[in-house]
């Protein structure tokens, strides 16, 4: 099996790569909020879809260019991790969903807060990529533990109750920050602060983003050694990583219209982190290639959508009857 070491030589881009890309972020999160932050409303469905498809092509077209500069293999890595991370995304986004309706956040100020949430998300990703990208190259047999850890969270998943992780109320981060700053009881528009009497206050709405962050640093324990299953070339990792988190504000907003569409995700999710948690745990005896790692999980996210179209039509079909 190719070593770490050697995969992390072979793509070791200069520091003005780095510095472009994250212009290029910061240009895309600049187009989002010029176009997106205007106002604060709930974006269509065919808005939200059109954002998502940018972003999407934004991915592609950098993964193009990795496989200019790099080669096949280090773009196939890309896409496979870029495709790990958006999957487990999508089911943060399920919680988040759970999280406003019990926060009862207007839908058209549900906006803001993702795409500040998203911003908190870029920077603790970049922390925890870091820090794993160090511990691998110094402890290579920590990925077994990883792969050990991704194994035990699939089963969790599968035998978890639907909402188990969802409880606001026990968030130690939301409790302090209740009992230490003065909180208003209602939405003041989209802010975060508000005026009353002259003395600053928070508003729910902050609440909810802590909320949304604290809970995406937990996801990030799951997702960070998924994606270091399947490169641990710190800038495949990375660019990856944040390729998959920039488009989740339009991506919620087409998602929760279209819910019975992802009635099986959760389970291809599972089968997915147990798929990657067994090949960190084999990679020693048995190479399991970037190609079948990512024909692997495009299948089983395919089907998973395939199975609850089929599953949610016969149940429609049936309820007339």
């Amino acid at each position: 099996m190719e070593p770490t070491t050697q995969l992390m030589s072979e793509i070791s881009p200069p520091l003005w790569m780095w510095i472009v890309f994250h212009v290029i972020v910061f240009a895309l999160l600049s187009i989002d909020l010029g176009f997106g932050q205007r106002r604060a409303h709930s974006p269509k469905f065919w808005e939200a879809i059109a954002w998502v498809g940018f972003y999407v092509a934004a991915a592609g077209l950098f993964a193009l260019w990795i496989f200019n500069e790099y080669g096949p293999k280090p773009a196939i890595l890309f896409v496979t991790g870029y495709l790990v991370e958006y999957s487990l995304s999508v089911d943060n986004l399920f919680v988040f969903v759970l999280l406003f309706s019990y926060f009862a956040v207007p839908s058209e100020y549900r906006h803001r807060v993702l795409f500040w949430g998203i911003i908190g998300a870029l920077f603790f990703r970049g922390v925890f990529v870091a820090a794993g990208a160090i511990l691998i190259s110094r402890f290579e047999w920590i990925l077994y533990i990883f792969g050990a850890f991704l194994v035990y969270t699939a089963i969790q998943m599968v035998l978890a109750k639907e909402d188990a992780n969802v409880k606001p109320e026990n968030n130690l981060i939301l409790r302090w920050m209740r009992k230490r700053f003065p909180v208003i009881d209602y939405y003041d528009g989209a802010r975060f602060f508000s005026k009353q009497n002259g003395k600053r206050m928070l508003t729910p709405l902050i609440l909810v983003l802590i909320a949304v962050e604290t809970t995406d640093i937990l996801f990030a324990v799951d997702s960070i050694p998924a994606i270091f299953s399947i490169t641990s070339n710190p800038f495949l990792v990375y660019t990856s990583n944040i390729f998959a988190i920039l488009g989740l504000r339009s991506l919620f907003f087409v998602l929760d219209r279209l819910l019975p569409l992802f009635r099986y995700l959760k389970l291809a999710i599972a089968l997915i982190l147990a798929f990657i948690g067994v090949k960190m745990l084999v990679k020693h005896w048995l190479e399991i290639s970037a190609q079948t790692s990512l024909v692997v999980v495009a299948v089983t996210l395919f089907l998973s959508i395939i199975l609850s179209v089929i599953v949610d039509r016969f149940s429609k079909s049936k309820s007339k009857h």
